[in-house]
């Protein structure tokens, strides 16, 4: 149980952040054609002094919404400007670069991401304490301040470079869906210049490849596994949201992307910088919790489901309608969490095994009281109550994995 008490805390966080959960869907127009950098869209026009996609139009138009007038204005309960940097609906408007810069990176979408780091140490089984309450041999100060700081850098890492990088490719793939679902958001709003987001885009890719590659040394790894998994994880962001692939068009490779880029990949990123990937149950068990993952990406899928239908995205919300896609949403989420239980209970670890069955019931519930009922309307409600007991999943089977002797 080394890391808990740790674990708690950010848990706690999750809980709050799943209220403001986000979409990620778009459509990029088809007639866009890529430049050398393979990012920037050719266009022709006679105004040189922007590169903003959406002139300010000058009549109502059915794709671009202003931030006065459209769903998304600013909330008015004190919380408009927290919410302009967190990067969710209701924030205020801001003319300050730095800050539209993080909110394109929506840190709110960070919290998962550092969660599955946490885990990936847990699971590692070689994550040391400074001074360790339940364990007398694992008090060791220098070695626990090692610890702490290269899981500090490995969410880093996750968070801020690499979810960073994968929000604002996103959202400059997304910003003609978004001027329909999210106008607010800094691109469809003109608040942040083409340029500037493009050079964005590649300081966090670069800036995050340079601190896997440098995990990779402090952990001496012999081959740059940290690295690797980095450039894999930024090649899958990538394809989501960029043609020609574009996974994000077909709703179960997009989906179960999401899901495996937001479990299974910080899981391994924390393991590996701490321990070994060389079992393969450590990564089964991080992908069938992608499974779950994709059952969180069909929630997020539920409030856009009307502008996805208008741009031809074929998520599964529209693919199978709402009243099909909240079953699959329901089995996803639980039927894996069912199957690693089982697996927890075989290998001879009932505890954990129960202790997961314990997180599994209120999920059921949330499932059967808010999801089942009315997905559109509840979608927030229901992942703010039922992904904290998700999450905490996800952290007792990393810690049984870890206490967990395979060798026996």
């Amino acid at each position: 149980m080394r890391v808990l008490l740790t674990a708690t805390a950010g848990a706690l966080a999750l809980s709050g952040a799943a209220g403001f959960s986000v979409s990620q869907n778009g459509v990029l127009s088809s007639s866009r054609s890529a430049s050398a950098l393979n990012m920037m869209p050719k266009q022709t026009h006679t105004e040189t002094a922007s590169y903003f996609p959406f002139a300010e139009p000058t009549k109502p138009s059915t794709t671009a919404l202003s931030l006065s007038d459209g769903p998304n204005k600013e909330a008015d309960d004190g919380s408009a400007g927290v919410r302009q940097l967190l990067g969710v609906k209701g924030a205020s408007g801001e003319t300050d670069i730095n800050k539209i810069r993080l909110q394109l990176t929506k840190p709110v979408t960070w919290i998962p991401l550092v969660w599955g780091v946490m885990c990936g140490a847990a699971a590692s089984g070689n994550y040391h304490w400074m001074w360790n309450p339940f364990d007398a041999t694992d008090r060791n100060f220098a070695l626990g301040a090692e610890d702490a700081l290269k899981g500090f850098v490995a969410m880093i890492l996750a968070g801020p470079f690499l979810t960073g990088y994968t929000q604002t490719i996103n959202d400059w793939y997304d910003r003609e869906i978004d001027a329909i679902n999210e106008p607010y958001r800094p691109i469809p709003s003109g608040a942040i210049s083409e340029g500037e987001v493009i050079a964005q885009i590649w300081v966090l890719l670069l800036g995050g490849l340079g601190i896997a590659y440098g995990l990779d040394v402090w952990a001496g790894h012999d081959f740059p596994v940290v690295l690797c998994l980095s450039i894999f994880g930024s090649f899958i962001s990538y394809i989501y949201s960029a043609p020609p692939l574009k996974l994000k068009q077909n709703g179960w490779a997009g989906s179960f992307a999401l899901g495996a880029s937001y479990i299974s990949l910080p899981w391994w990123c924390g393991q590996a910088v701490f321990g070994e990937l060389d079992r393969p149950v450590y990564w089964i068990l991080p992908i069938l919790y992608s499974i779950a993952g994709l059952g969180i990406a069909i929630v997020n899928d539920f409030k856009s489901v009307e502008g996805d239908r208008e741009m031809g995205l074929n998520s599964l919300p529209v693919a199978f309608g709402i009243d099909g896609a909240k079953w699959l949403c329901a089995g996803s989420v639980t039927l894996t969490q069912l199957g690693v239980a089982a697996y927890l209970y075989f290998i001879g670890e009932p505890t954990y095994a129960a202790l997961l069955l314990a997180l599994i019931v209120p999920q059921i519930y949330f499932q059967a009281t808010l999801l089942l009922p009315d997905p559109v309307a509840n979608d927030v409600k229901y992942q703010a109550s039922a992904q904290p007991f998700l999450v905490f999943g996800i952290l007792v089977t990393a810690l049984c994995v870890g206490h967990h002797d395979f060798s026996a």
